[in-house]
């Protein structure tokens, strides 16, 4: 699915409804261009249905509605991911201060609220389209022969999937949510109990996966499906700690064969087509460049801003800065091939000096899949330096790196403002590598530290297969220069002892069920293996938070203690510390409050704290 851009329907809950026009246009799902503006008597047709519920997938990053800054971005990396131990905000101080004012946990702050509120407007934005898509759908279902059962039923079932994700956004950024249906006329309802509204995600999905087709609808990748909607489902359970069913609905999935790890990490994020929509892929941001659209708006533009700067070929603007700690967290013991977070608990962060390109440091290979380091080759793109950093007294001397499309893939936009921020590499949302951990955790809190290790084991050996090489030994100059070797080698991913690696040493081995004498190891390494699998990609602050307000005071305060020092990044001493229950939980944008009365009564109600 290749979605482009659709109109503004509605922005929060005080305006939540189907406009009167819509405005869209897209290709792939309905293989043909089209674009039109459209009443709604007109769009209840298969073709303006079809069209809407595209709409609907089009909210799952930045659109023309919701883009006002990006804490739209499909990847939640300003609230994932910079409030967290992975990424500082990085650029410059004065740049985005609303990403500062949330990575300094000053919530309340009118700045932190603008990113939080455009969020909170996305998801509700998304929630509208895939209400609209029903309401439209049973208009076009009076009309005989206008659309087949199966496609009906699909519609609906789609629609169902992306309105439970849109919630579960939501639930997960500030639990006690208000849950809209299609019928709702009034939009200024009562938030619920975080409970309650966990079980209507939980309801919908359900109901998606009694309806959808196991395989993608019209054979066209990135359209939800049952499996989708029931690893969904598990991916909930999990998140609301009921274990024992979750480890029933996830190995269903696994024993299903719908999905399965890419073959090397180097496919998982990528702007090459031919890996794109892999069987890793449950739930994606489908981007999109040079499409049609002429401002280069379906590439992933949530992530525009979170590339290397001036001095690197994507010009701009250096956000999202991998952390010293992240850095370090990729350490490996030299004997054993395991994680020295897991082996040396109390040192491994401890160091304090930049990583750069030594075969003396012996890390996991995930490291340079993740982070842009100085002296290690940037996927095929040369060397990464020093001038690719816009502000490294501040941010640090790391980039981020999943999000940036290969030069030989050719996924970068050619038309919009600085067209070399914009690229096609697709966003996972949720992706199989993270339905196995969660998998994992699961079995380990219901006592299977056995098959727990089993599936910790299939990450880990697929982190093994490849790693960072040269990538443009034929046309990169300094490259070559420092590593002779590399002349005329292309190759971006290789094994991990291929001969002309010079930058690291790159080792990771699977745990034996001995490495995992007791329930509380077992939970550790399974919590160790999620950080190193998903690094940047927005859901470490919501592992955090799950595993307990407790728990996340303490890793947190941790990460803080050993950050905000001038060795590493000074500005950190304005932070405040993680607070359980206060951070367990976002405060809800206080514009969406304020436009929940009704008389003189508030309907929606703060988090408690805030």
């Amino acid at each position: 699915m290749k979605n482009t851009w659709f109109s503004r329907v509605a922005v929060g809950t005080a305006c939540l409804g189907l406009g009167l026009a819509v405005t869209y246009a897209c290709t792939d799902f309905l293989n043909t261009p089209a674009q039109a503006t459209l009443d709604e008597n007109a769009l209840a047709t298969k073709v303006g249905v079809e069209g809407a519920l595209i709409a609907a997938y089009r909210s799952l990053d930045c659109n023309n509605a919701t883009n006002g800054n990006w804490g739209c971005a499909a990847s939640n990396w300003p609230f994932g991911s910079i409030t967290s131990d992975d990424a500082y905000k990085g650029s410059e101080a004065t740049d985005q201060p609303q990403a500062t004012k949330l990575e300094l946990y000053v919530w309340s702050s009118d700045q932190a609220q603008d990113y939080l509120d455009r969020k909170w407007a996305s998801m509700y934005e998304g929630v509208v389209r895939a209400n609209a898509t029903i309401r439209l759908l049973q208009k076009v279902s009076l009309k005989a022969g206008q659309i087949s059962h199966a496609d009906s039923m699909g519609i609906m079932g789609e629609a169902l999937f992306l309105r439970a994700h849109y919630h579960f956004e939501a639930w997960r950024m500030w639990g006690n949510i208000p849950y809209y249906y299609e019928t709702d006329t009034d939009f200024r309802k009562t938030n619920l109990s975080a409970d309650s509204a966990a079980k209507l995600v939980i309801a919908d999905l359900n109901a998606a996966a009694a309806l959808l087709p196991t395989t993608p609808r019209n054979g066209q990748v990135g359209r939800a499906t049952s499996w989708g909607a029931r690893a969904y489902k598990g991916r909930v359970l999990l998140y609301t700690h009921q274990y024992a069913a979750a480890v029933a609905t996830l190995d269903s999935v696994v024993a299903s064969g719908q999905y399965a790890l890419e073959t090397s990490f180097d496919h998982v994020w990528t702007g090459f087509h031919a890996f794109e929509n892999g069987k890793e892929t449950i739930l994606a941001y489908e981007a999109s460049v040079n499409d049609g659209e002429p401002n280069g708006n379906n590439s992933n533009y949530g992530e525009r801003l979170n590339l290397p700067h001036s001095g690197s070929p994507f010009k701009c603007c250096g956000f999202h800065q991998p952390s010293q700690n992240l850095a370090n967290f990729f350490a490996v013991d030299g004997v054993t091939g395991l994680p020295k977070a897991f082996t040396s608990p109390a040192t491994w962060n401890t160091r304090d000096s930049t990583w750069v390109a030594s075969v003396t440091d012996t890390v996991d290979p995930r490291m340079d899949w993740t982070i842009g380091r100085y002296g290690v080759p940037y996927k095929d793109w040369g060397l990464h330096d020093p001038t690719w950093i816009r502000a490294p007294g501040y941010g640090g001397p790391y980039s981020p790196k999943k999000n940036a499309q290969e030069k030989a893939s050719g996924a970068v936009s050619k038309v919009g403002w600085q067209p070399e921020q914009e690229n096609g590499v697709h966003i996972h949302v949720f992706r199989y590598a993270d339905l196995l951990l969660l998998d994992a955790e699961a079995k380990v809190e219901t006592s299977d530290l056995a098959g727990a290790l089993v599936l910790v084991n299939q990450i880990r050996a697929r982190a093994a297969v490849t790693a960072q090489g040269c990538g443009a030994g034929s046309s990169n100059a300094p490259l070559v220069t420092k590593y002779p070797l590399c002349a005329g080698d292309d190759r971006m991913a290789v094994p991990l002892t291929d001969s002309h690696i010079a930058w690291a040493t790159y080792k990771v081995s699977p745990y034996t069920i001995a490495n995992w004498p007791d329930q509380a190891t077992a939970r550790n390494a399974v919590r160790l293996e999620r950080r190193l699998e998903l690094a940047m990609e927005g859901q470490r602050f919501f592992d955090l938070r799950r595993y307990g307000g407790a728990y996340a005071q303490q890793v947190l305060g941790a990460y803080l203690t050993a950050e905000k020092t001038p060795a590493r990044r000074a500005y950190k001493g304005a932070q405040v510390a993680y607070a359980t229950p206060l951070n367990d939980w976002y405060p809800i944008p206080q514009v969406e409050i304020d436009l929940s009365t009704v008389g003189t009564v508030k309907r929606l109600t703060q988090n408690p704290g805030w």
